[in-house]
């Protein structure tokens, strides 16, 4: 079952959220400007297609749902230790690999 909904002409939706819908779910929007959904799960139509409206609302929903902003937090001191502390081993294991030629450098 192929359910879809034309988004521009939808009375529950506003302008504003019209344009998310848009914006958020355009893979899913046909060139005439319908969001379609398929639904193959059920024996009978009338489950897919109320399997379909349950899907339709589903991703409105979820692309109406506001975004929480990410709180920028700092990096505690002792992580930034274990890094370097793991960087300075990772070093000393790469100086064990060279080759020891006396009267070069060291």
């Amino acid at each position: 079952m192929i359910g879809s909904l034309p988004v521009d002409v939808s009375a529950l939706l506003s302008d504003e959220q019209k344009a998310i819908v848009k914006e958020k779910l355009s893979n899913r929007i046909n060139s005439e400007g319908c969001l379609q959904v398929k639904s193959q799960v059920h024996r009978t139509q009338l489950a897919n297609k109320e399997e379909v409206i349950e899907k339709i609302n589903e991703l409105i929903a979820t692309a109406l749902r506001k975004k929480k902003p990410r709180i920028a937090t700092r990096v505690s001191k002792a992580a930034k230790e274990k890094r370097l502390e793991s960087k300075k081993k990772k070093g000393e294991i790469k100086t064990g690999r060279k080759k020891f030629r006396p009267g070069h450098g060291e």
